[in-house]
Protein backbone atom coordinates (compact mmCIF):
# COMPACT_ATOMS: atom_id res chain seq x y z
CA UNK A 1 0.00 0.00 0.00
CA UNK A 2 1.60 3.32 -1.23
CA UNK A 3 2.11 6.17 1.77
CA UNK A 4 -0.70 8.35 0.42
CA UNK A 5 -3.23 5.54 0.98
CA UNK A 6 -1.90 4.43 4.28
CA UNK A 7 -1.96 7.88 5.59
CA UNK A 8 -5.69 8.14 4.40
CA UNK A 9 -6.67 5.36 6.14
CA UNK A 10 -4.77 6.41 9.12
CA UNK A 11 -6.86 9.60 8.99
CA UNK A 12 -10.24 7.75 8.43
CA UNK A 13 -9.98 5.51 11.23
CA UNK A 14 -9.54 8.21 13.80
CA UNK A 15 -12.12 10.13 11.92
CA UNK A 16 -14.40 7.05 12.66
CA UNK A 17 -13.06 6.75 16.50
CA UNK A 18 -14.23 10.61 16.28
CA UNK A 19 -17.87 9.72 14.77
CA UNK A 20 -18.20 7.30 17.47
CA UNK A 21 -17.99 9.66 20.86
CA UNK A 22 -19.60 12.51 18.90
CA UNK A 23 -22.74 10.27 18.36
CA UNK A 24 -22.65 9.05 21.56
CA UNK A 25 -22.69 12.40 23.12
CA UNK A 26 -25.43 13.61 20.93
CA UNK A 27 -27.36 10.97 21.97
CA UNK A 28 -26.88 11.99 25.51
CA UNK A 29 -27.51 15.78 25.83
CA UNK A 30 -30.80 15.34 27.66
CA UNK A 31 -28.83 12.52 29.89
CA UNK A 32 -28.85 14.20 33.48
CA UNK A 33 -25.15 14.41 34.61
CA UNK A 34 -23.63 12.95 31.58
CA UNK A 35 -20.29 14.36 30.99
CA UNK A 36 -19.34 15.08 26.99
CA UNK A 37 -16.53 12.45 26.20
CA UNK A 38 -13.79 14.55 24.06
CA UNK A 39 -10.35 13.50 21.44
CA UNK A 40 -7.30 13.47 22.66
CA UNK A 41 -4.71 12.90 19.23
CA UNK A 42 -1.47 11.91 19.01
CA UNK A 43 0.66 10.76 16.13
CA UNK A 44 1.53 6.49 15.23
CA UNK A 45 4.85 6.85 13.88
CA UNK A 46 4.50 4.27 11.09
CA UNK A 47 7.77 2.83 8.89
CA UNK A 48 5.09 1.15 6.35
CA UNK A 49 3.91 5.07 5.48
CA UNK A 50 7.71 5.62 5.43
CA UNK A 51 9.16 8.34 2.55
CA UNK A 52 11.11 7.20 -0.42
CA UNK A 53 14.44 8.58 1.78
CA UNK A 54 13.32 5.41 4.61
CA UNK A 55 12.27 8.31 7.16
CA UNK A 56 8.98 7.18 8.70
CA UNK A 57 5.45 8.56 8.46
CA UNK A 58 3.50 9.73 11.45
CA UNK A 59 -0.26 9.11 11.32
CA UNK A 60 -3.38 11.02 13.16
CA UNK A 61 -4.76 8.95 15.94
CA UNK A 62 -6.77 8.95 19.03
CA UNK A 63 -4.71 8.09 21.92
CA UNK A 64 -7.29 8.26 24.26
CA UNK A 65 -10.74 9.90 25.09
CA UNK A 66 -11.07 12.70 28.44
CA UNK A 67 -13.70 13.56 29.82
CA UNK A 68 -14.91 16.69 30.38
CA UNK A 69 -16.04 17.27 34.07
CA UNK A 70 -17.16 20.53 34.20
CA UNK A 71 -20.47 21.52 35.73
CA UNK A 72 -23.69 21.37 33.73
CA UNK A 73 -26.80 23.86 33.99
CA UNK A 74 -29.10 23.05 37.01
CA UNK A 75 -32.67 23.29 36.28
CA UNK A 76 -35.33 23.37 38.79
CA UNK A 77 -37.89 20.49 38.83
CA UNK A 78 -39.62 21.11 42.51
CA UNK A 79 -39.56 17.40 43.54
CA UNK A 80 -38.09 16.69 46.94
CA UNK A 81 -36.18 13.46 45.66
CA UNK A 82 -34.50 15.08 43.03
CA UNK A 83 -30.88 16.58 44.10
CA UNK A 84 -27.91 18.80 42.29
CA UNK A 85 -24.55 19.05 43.40
CA UNK A 86 -23.75 22.65 42.89
CA UNK A 87 -19.20 21.98 42.40
CA UNK A 88 -16.98 19.30 42.43
CA UNK A 89 -18.26 16.10 43.52
CA UNK A 90 -20.16 12.59 42.73
CA UNK A 91 -22.84 11.09 44.60
CA UNK A 92 -22.00 7.38 45.85
CA UNK A 93 -24.09 4.34 44.96
CA UNK A 94 -24.24 1.04 45.94
CA UNK A 95 -24.49 -1.02 42.02
CA UNK A 96 -24.06 -4.05 41.14
CA UNK A 97 -20.42 -5.09 41.26
CA UNK A 98 -19.60 -2.52 43.84
CA UNK A 99 -19.75 1.47 44.52
CA UNK A 100 -20.41 3.82 41.32
CA UNK A 101 -20.41 7.29 41.30
CA UNK A 102 -22.66 9.85 39.22
CA UNK A 103 -23.86 13.56 39.28
CA UNK A 104 -27.13 12.48 37.86
CA UNK A 105 -29.51 13.25 41.20
CA UNK A 106 -32.46 11.70 40.00
CA UNK A 107 -33.86 9.93 43.02
CA UNK A 108 -36.74 8.32 44.18
CA UNK A 109 -37.75 6.29 47.50
CA UNK A 110 -38.44 3.04 46.91
CA UNK A 111 -40.98 0.92 48.46
CA UNK A 112 -38.35 -0.46 51.01
CA UNK A 113 -37.98 3.00 51.79
CA UNK A 114 -34.50 3.31 50.46
CA UNK A 115 -33.43 6.78 48.40
CA UNK A 116 -32.29 4.82 45.21
CA UNK A 117 -31.47 6.13 41.61
CA UNK A 118 -33.60 5.68 38.72
CA UNK A 119 -31.74 2.03 38.03
CA UNK A 120 -32.56 1.19 41.41
CA UNK A 121 -29.30 1.69 42.89
CA UNK A 122 -29.01 2.53 46.58
CA UNK A 123 -27.93 5.89 47.45
CA UNK A 124 -24.71 5.43 50.04
CA UNK A 125 -24.34 8.01 53.54
CA UNK A 126 -21.26 8.56 55.17
CA UNK A 127 -21.30 5.78 57.56
CA UNK A 128 -21.73 3.36 54.48
CA UNK A 129 -25.09 2.37 54.87
CA UNK A 130 -28.33 3.60 53.39
CA UNK A 131 -30.93 5.77 53.88
CA UNK A 132 -34.69 4.61 55.54
CA UNK A 133 -37.16 6.76 55.08
CA UNK A 134 -40.67 6.30 55.83
CA UNK A 135 -43.59 6.48 53.60
CA UNK A 136 -45.22 9.43 54.47
CA UNK A 137 -43.76 12.96 55.98
CA UNK A 138 -41.78 15.48 53.96
CA UNK A 139 -38.04 14.58 53.27
CA UNK A 140 -35.30 17.53 53.65
CA UNK A 141 -32.34 17.71 52.24
CA UNK A 142 -29.61 20.06 53.74
CA UNK A 143 -26.33 22.03 51.11
CA UNK A 144 -24.45 19.59 53.15
CA UNK A 145 -26.05 16.22 51.99
CA UNK A 146 -28.09 15.69 56.20
CA UNK A 147 -31.47 14.29 55.30
CA UNK A 148 -34.25 14.69 57.53
CA UNK A 149 -37.76 13.45 57.72
CA UNK A 150 -40.22 14.84 60.41
CA UNK A 151 -37.28 16.38 61.89
CA UNK A 152 -35.44 14.01 62.41
CA UNK A 153 -31.84 13.21 60.96
CA UNK A 154 -31.67 10.01 58.75
CA UNK A 155 -28.06 10.49 58.02
CA UNK A 156 -25.82 12.48 55.90
CA UNK A 157 -25.50 11.43 51.60
CA UNK A 158 -21.81 10.77 50.84
CA UNK A 159 -20.13 13.30 48.20
CA UNK A 160 -16.98 11.65 46.89
CA UNK A 161 -14.49 13.13 44.92
CA UNK A 162 -11.31 12.60 43.17
CA UNK A 163 -7.69 13.91 43.44
CA UNK A 164 -7.12 12.55 39.94
CA UNK A 165 -10.49 12.53 37.68
CA UNK A 166 -8.69 10.41 35.17
CA UNK A 167 -8.99 7.50 37.09
CA UNK A 168 -13.07 7.48 36.85
CA UNK A 169 -14.42 5.61 33.95
CA UNK A 170 -17.85 5.38 32.76
CA UNK A 171 -20.16 2.79 33.22
CA UNK A 172 -23.43 3.50 31.14
CA UNK A 173 -24.79 6.94 30.47
CA UNK A 174 -24.28 8.66 34.12
CA UNK A 175 -21.94 6.29 36.52
CA UNK A 176 -18.16 6.42 36.45
CA UNK A 177 -16.25 3.44 38.45
CA UNK A 178 -12.78 3.77 39.92
CA UNK A 179 -10.01 1.58 40.59
CA UNK A 180 -8.82 4.32 43.03
CA UNK A 181 -10.11 5.28 46.42
CA UNK A 182 -12.82 8.40 47.23
CA UNK A 183 -12.11 11.47 49.01
CA UNK A 184 -14.54 13.54 50.64
CA UNK A 185 -15.71 16.64 48.49
CA UNK A 186 -14.44 19.85 49.38
CA UNK A 187 -17.05 23.08 49.11
CA UNK A 188 -19.72 21.17 47.16
CA UNK A 189 -23.37 21.75 47.73
CA UNK A 190 -26.34 19.37 47.39
CA UNK A 191 -29.30 21.68 46.00
CA UNK A 192 -32.87 19.67 46.85
CA UNK A 193 -35.65 19.92 43.78
CA UNK A 194 -32.98 20.51 41.12
CA UNK A 195 -31.38 18.39 39.10
CA UNK A 196 -27.80 18.87 36.28
CA UNK A 197 -28.27 18.53 32.69
CA UNK A 198 -25.85 17.14 30.97
CA UNK A 199 -22.99 19.59 30.03
CA UNK A 200 -23.00 19.00 26.39
CA UNK A 201 -24.72 21.31 23.75
CA UNK A 202 -26.78 19.17 21.18
CA UNK A 203 -25.48 21.95 18.66
CA UNK A 204 -21.98 22.33 19.27
CA UNK A 205 -22.10 17.99 18.50
CA UNK A 206 -24.25 18.48 15.73
CA UNK A 207 -21.69 20.98 13.92
CA UNK A 208 -18.65 19.37 15.14
CA UNK A 209 -20.51 15.65 14.06
CA UNK A 210 -20.41 17.36 10.66
CA UNK A 211 -17.53 18.90 10.35
CA UNK A 212 -15.87 14.90 11.39
CA UNK A 213 -18.01 13.77 8.67
CA UNK A 214 -16.15 15.85 5.95
CA UNK A 215 -13.10 15.24 6.99
CA UNK A 216 -13.80 11.64 6.78
CA UNK A 217 -15.22 12.05 3.23
CA UNK A 218 -12.09 14.10 1.94
CA UNK A 219 -9.68 10.66 3.00
CA UNK A 220 -11.49 8.70 1.70
CA UNK A 221 -11.39 10.61 -1.86
CA UNK A 222 -7.34 10.72 -1.32
CA UNK A 223 -7.88 7.23 -1.13
CA UNK A 224 -9.75 6.43 -4.00
CA UNK A 225 -7.02 9.04 -5.50
CA UNK A 226 -4.47 6.95 -4.37
CA UNK A 227 -5.95 3.63 -5.47
CA UNK A 228 -6.59 5.08 -8.74
CA UNK A 229 -2.99 6.44 -9.33
CA UNK A 230 -1.44 2.82 -8.42
CA UNK A 231 -3.91 0.76 -10.86
CA UNK A 232 -2.74 3.65 -13.52
CA UNK A 233 0.98 3.20 -12.94
CA UNK A 234 0.55 -0.84 -12.90
CA UNK A 235 -1.34 -0.10 -16.25
CA UNK A 236 1.22 1.89 -17.59
CA UNK A 237 4.16 -0.36 -16.73
CA UNK A 238 2.44 -3.30 -18.59
CA UNK A 239 2.00 -1.22 -21.82
CA UNK A 240 5.69 -0.19 -21.73
CA UNK A 241 6.71 -3.94 -21.10
CA UNK A 242 4.45 -5.23 -23.64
Amino acid sequence: MDPLTIAAAGGMQARMESLDMLANNLANTETGGYKTDREFYNLYVSPEAGAEDGSAATLPVIERPWTDFSQGTLRTTGSASDLALSGKGFFAVDGPSGSLFTRNGSFRVSPGGSLVTAEGYPVRTVSGGNLQIQPSGALEVSPDGTVSQNGQTLGRLEIADFSDTGSLVKQGASYFRSAVASQPASGAQVEQGRLESSNGAAAESAVRLVAVMRQFEMLQKAATLGSQMNREAVEEVARVAS
